[in-house]
């Protein structure tokens, strides 16, 4: 019996995935099964290093802590969900009374809200986050600065990078 593989071109292969993954978290890091984690962008502004978090619909003074362990910036918090919906309950009471084998009336005076009622698309996540951001070396608290501007939390951590400038190492010819 002989068993034929057919791959199909555009479909990527399970390693593939699994190789992905490598690249996109460091290993180590558990996978949150709940929350998200933010968007960030670090980088460097002459000594200081700075990080920005989206961070909309959150409010920091009660839901964000920014903490600085060590070499770790750590920055936490949670992204409530501030909409209550609720299903509309069906209500037969109010039905009138039907004679047996009768359809029922097509009601035309209920707003067109009521027709999609029940049904919901959520792309915004919610719940706890956490982001860690290793730094080149220990800073003190004093130095570490966090604002929350139009839902864009900025970190600023003061001359983290100074006194890191490359030094040149001599290359000598083997004799």
């Amino acid at each position: 019996m002989i068993s034929t593989y057919t791959v199909a071109p555009f479909r990527p292969l399970p390693t593939e995935r699994v190789v992905r993954q490598l690249w996109t978290r460091p290993s180590g890091t558990p996978v949150a099964r709940t929350g998200y984690a933010p968007a960030a962008d670090v980088y460097r502004e002459g000594d200081d290093l700075v990080a920005r978090f989206d961070l909309p619909g959150v409010d920091p003074e009660r839901d964000v802590t920014v903490e600085l362990e060590g070499r770790r910036l750590v920055v936490r918090g949670e992204r409530r969900d501030q909409r209550v919906v609720e299903a509309p309950v069906a209500d037969d009471a109010a039905a009138p009374e039907q004679a047996e084998g009768e359809q029922p009336e097509a009601r035309t005076d209920e707003p067109a809200e009521a027709a999609t009622a029940g049904r919901r698309v959520r792309e915004v996540r919610f719940g706890e986050f956490r982001r860690t951001v290793t730094l080149p070396k220990s800073a003190d608290a004093d130095a570490v600065r966090a604002s929350y501007d139009a839902g864009v939390l900025t970190v600023t951590v003061a001359g983290v990078f100074s006194g890191r400038a490359p030094q040149r190492i001599e290359v000598t010819r083997a004799a």
